[in-house]
């Protein structure tokens, strides 16, 4: 006989939990220990709980899901932490797994790939479906941005100039062209157009 994992809900919204609640109990290797909808009640029901696996989702009132994952995986390091969201920017994806995610999965899965996704995660496998590697190597190319880069790219979303961008962080203009130009090669893009839709479509700038 199969053993039966023992799965957490953390999500915000009810309904979506009494969704995956009915889901997952049409399994029967699967039951739902405890359902919270925040990330502080989270890390409490998993020390009451410890369950097999935790679905977690990334906006919570209280914290982020990635901020109630780290708690979670900090406290208890072999915790099997899966996403799911409906939220797929690669900076998202990237803070998960770095926090300690094991899986990643977006709400319009079918219930079938979503068990199966559990299982797996249980059993001590990592689940990260094709598209969201794919995301997480594109964000690779954003990962390696400074801090003092962030914050021009920030001012190339909002479309300023390099003398603007250099009056408004406080150096020269040729300074501001220097960090637009690191910032189109990590990025692999040829123009600040290019730059700024990238980092809003990869979630590196909100």
């Amino acid at each position: 006989m199969k053993k039966n994992i023992r799965v957490l809900i953390v999500d915000d919204h009810f309904l979506l939990r009494m969704g995956l609640i009915a889901s997952l109990k049409t399994d029967p290797e699967l039951s739902v220990v405890g359902e919270a909808d925040n990330g502080g009640q989270a890390i409490q029901l998993y020390r009451q709980k410890t369950p097999d696996v935790v679905l977690m989702d990334l906006r919570l009132p209280d914290m982020s899901g990635v901020e109630a994952t780290a708690a979670i995986c900090k406290e208890f390091p072999r915790a099997k932490i899966m996403i799911l969201t409906s939220h797929d920017l690669e900076e998202d994806i990237f803070r998960a797994f770095q926090a300690g995610a094991r899986g990643y999965l977006l709400k319009d899965v079918l219930v079938e790939e979503l068990a199966k996704a559990i299982k797996s995660v249980a059993a001590g496998q990592k689940h990260i479906p094709s598209e969201i590697a794919r995301a997480l190597a594109e964000h690779g190319r954003g990962s390696e941005l400074t801090s003092r880069e962030l914050e021009v790219l920030q001012m190339i979303v909002k479309g300023l100039s390099n003398r603007e961008i250099g009056n408004a962080l406080g150096f020269s203009e040729n300074t501001a062209k220097f960090h637009v130009k690191n910032i189109l090669a990590k990025l692999q893009v040829s123009d600040r157009t290019e730059a700024a839709t990238a980092a809003l479509q990869r979630g590196i700038v909100r």
